[in-house]
């Protein structure tokens, strides 16, 4: 039995980003989101849309408990910002200025970005931020042993992923694009910010740590206007500030890669991401098989670890961000050796495909599901 999603309310509106791509008899496609969830904290549920609101708790702590909220799409996701405090508009509109600031940088599609830039030409002088999430990036590559590998990008084309024309390549494009597919060969002088790649073709896609930057991102900022107590939810990617304003854990509910209508389980947690990616994320179908888009860098095929979902926690967004996609292509007996030689730096939820819940013990008091649970210890 898994927690049912009736028990919760949802961070973000109910809705479902569908495929804008070409859908026939042979090939389907399925964009759902991973959502998480949160439990309900104030009296009144708070209508969204693509308005901003606020609104004061009620109750005794309504003096100091204003609450502002906005809605907004970016990074091809749906996003709330939420905030509590005397200054909490002031915080929720600095972090959507943010947030659509960062996708203008970092977008693979918008021609005047500057990775768009660096991927037309090969060679490029980052910004500040732009360098920094190469060096993050090109740091999880080393750590992770190619796992994590922004240079993936020409062999996602060849799956149509980033453009929703999905088909399968043939061996010799994919081979071609296999090639390219090395951030080893991408140079970067942090001290000049220079970045050029070694061979031609070559392109990057920082998408793989963008939204959990964002997020970290979005609680300096909070911390910045006075903020204690906020949340933020990048589709899916969960980040909180502080507790609840009534000083109990936010509840972050993970869904069931399997059925939309259920969660995993509920975790409580304080300052901290909770981050998660599965193959159902976004998916096409195709003469009765189905592709996800993560994408294992070392054989370009969708990676078949026979783990179905990854939930990575952390008080890093950029690290949850990047690990979620890594442990997915590690597999599990990998994936938990790679927590042990790194625990102080996040905790993790796995699932296999057998139906297997693994959990890290350093969360494993904090996660509440009826599922049965294999605790990895260190």
């Amino acid at each position: 039995m898994k927690l049912k999603k009736a028990l919760l309310v949802c961070l973000l509106p109910a809705f479902v980003i569908s495929g804008c791509g070409k859908t026939t008899t042979d090939e389907t496609e399925n964009t759902t989101k991973q959502e998480s969830a949160v439990e309900e904290t104030v009296q009144d549920e708070q209508e969204t849309g693509d308005t901003e609101t606020e609104s004061e708790a009620s109750g005794e702590d309504a003096d100091k408990e204003t609450e502002a909220s906005k809605d907004l799409f970016a990074m091809d996701t749906y996003m709330t910002l939420t905030a509590y405090g005397e200054h909490a508009q002031e915080a929720v509109d600095k972090a959507a200025e943010r947030v659509e600031a960062l996708d203008a940088l970092l977008s693979t599609g918008n021609e005047n970005s500057e990775i768009y830039q660096l991927n037309q030409n090969g060679e490029a002088t980052l910004s500040e931020e732009g360098g920094y999430l190469v060096e993050r990036a090109l740091e999880l590559y080393k750590k992770t042993e190619g796992a994590f590998d922004i240079a993936i990008y020409p062999v996602m084309q060849a799956w149509g992923f980033p453009t929703q024309d999905y088909h399968v390549p043939d061996d010799d494009t994919l081979k071609e694009k296999l090639a390219l597919a090395d951030a080893s060969k991408v140079n970067y002088d942090k001290d000049t910010r220079k970045i050029f790649f070694d061979q031609d073709g070559m392109e990057i896609d920082l998408g793989g740590i963008a939204k959990g930057y964002t997020s970290s991102q979005i609680m300096q900022i909070y911390q910045d206007c006075g903020v204690t107590s906020g949340l933020v939810n990048l589709g899916g990617n969960v980040q909180a500030l502080g507790c609840k304003t009534d000083g109990s854990k936010w509840r972050v509910a993970i869904q069931s890669p399997d059925d939309t209508e259920e969660y995993l389980g509920i975790l409580e947690i304080e300052d901290q991401a909770v981050i998660t990616s599965g193959g159902y994320e976004r998916y096409f179908e195709k003469d009765g098989v189905t592709y996800h888009h993560i994408i294992d860098p070392a054989i370009g095929y969708p990676a078949d670890s026979g783990l179905i979902s990854v939930t990575i926690v952390s008080d890093d967004g950029t690290l949850a961000d990047g690990l979620s996609t890594s442990l997915f292509i590690m597999g599990e007996e990998k994936a938990a050796q790679f927590w042990r030689e790194n625990s102080d730096e996040f905790e993790a939820i796995m699932e296999t495909s057998d139906g297997k819940l693994y959990v890290t013990e350093g969360i494993a008091d904090s996660l509440t599901t009826d599922m049965d649970v294999t605790v990895i210890e260190k």
